[in-house]
């Protein structure tokens, strides 16, 4: 979701949360659905992850995408590309499904606003993000599954940050790493911390 709309998920986040999972089914049922990309209906792993390496909020899906799909006549069809699909198709098409659903949500009345903020000025944003490129980030085929199901259930279960990232706790901070290859230090006063941590309890 791009940053710009993360005020909406401080406010809505069981909502926010829905129309990510949905959105991002619909938009690999919808392209996959294609002929020129598989034809068929794939199978889905989907796992919310909300953190950075900063314990910022930064929400998006993880799917595991099964290269193989059952067609409407219930035969098994095989994706035509390794890469699954065109990024900027995907791209488009994710954004065209999340701002639909923000703004059916906004015109139902399901969203909570911030104070000062109004339905219009949600609606531009909505409009200038229409002309965004969004993020979004394919891999290639994996030659077998295993291993990348066992990788994201180990991520996953890390949570937000490991015992083995805090290098110190102190009366009034707390230090942890977070750099990927190299140690790269971060304080944070106690009470920071546990804002930030508690902002990715599901």
């Amino acid at each position: 979701i791009p940053e710009e709309l993360r005020f909406l998920w401080h406010f809505n986040t069981r909502l926010m949360t829905q129309i990510l999972f949905t959105c991002s089914r619909d938009t690999l049922f919808e392209l996959l659905g294609d002929e020129k990309y598989m034809g068929a209906k794939p199978g889905i792993i989907a796992s919310l992850h909300t953190w950075t390496r900063t314990l910022l909020v930064h929400p998006h899906v993880h799917c595991l995408v099964t290269g193989c799909g059952l067609s409407a006549a219930g035969e098994l069809k095989l994706a035509v590309k390794d890469f699954l699909l065109p990024y900027d198709l995907i791209k488009d098409t994710f954004r065209k499904h999340v701002r639909n659903a923000i703004l059916k949500a906004l015109n139902n009345g399901q969203l909570i606003l911030p104070d000062g903020k109004r339905p219009r000025q949600v609606k531009n944003l909505m409009n200038k993000l229409g002309r965004k490129k969004w993020n979004v980030r394919i891999c290639e085929k994996y030659p077998q599954g295993k291993g990348v199901v066992t990788y994201l259930g180990r991520y996953l279960r890390g949570g937000p940050i490991s015992n083995s990232r805090i290098v110190a706790v102190t009366d009034n901070k707390v230090t942890f790493n977070i750099g990927r290859k190299k140690r790269e230090l971060m304080s944070l006063g106690i009470d920071e911390f546990i804002d930030r941590l508690l902002k990715h309890v599901p």
